[in-house]
């Protein structure tokens, strides 16, 4: 597998895991979530924590953002297929847009490793900046192929 097509998988698997996360907190929307809160806290084992119950309490005093925010997740998902489908396939305006989607992230993450090392924080940016910069490379190599 090329790299694209990697990376493009990579773009797929984050569309599907945003669909899940703002196909479940649709699926909230209709129930009673601090009853939902109660069972997740004590599936989670920490039913006896207030400020998980406190979440909950939240989320149903603020529904209309939560619907808000899974639309906005839904409208991200899509972006990302979009981009996979668009890697996928080679296509110039895909390769910009995985470029410009990627590099947006860097500087926060390079914020957040200075607010505090941790390891995991560190993969995530070194993984980030070695993609964009395969992009950038593939993009201008191909550009020149193209020439």
């Amino acid at each position: 597998m090329s790299g694209i097509k990697l990376i493009a998988s990579i773009e797929a698997v984050k569309g599907i895991a945003v669909l899940f996360v703002s196909i479940g907190i649709l699926s909230l929307m209709g129930q009673d979530i601090q009853r939902v809160g109660v069972q997740v806290s004590h599936y989670l084992g920490v039913e006896h924590n207030h400020f998980y119950k406190s979440i909950f309490t939240a989320l149903k005093e603020h529904s209309q953002i939560l619907r808000q925010l899974a639309l906005l997740a839904l409208a991200y998902s899509a972006l990302r297929f979009v981009e996979a489908y668009g890697l996928w396939h080679e296509r110039s305006w895909a390769e910009w847009l995985a470029i410009v989607s990627g590099g947006i992230y860097l500087p926060f993450e390079i914020l957040k490793l200075i607010e505090g090392f941790a390891w995991w924080k560190v993969a995530i940016t070194v993984v980030n900046v070695l993609i964009v910069a395969y992009l950038i490379y593939f993009k201008i190599r191909r550009d020149r192929l193209l020439k």
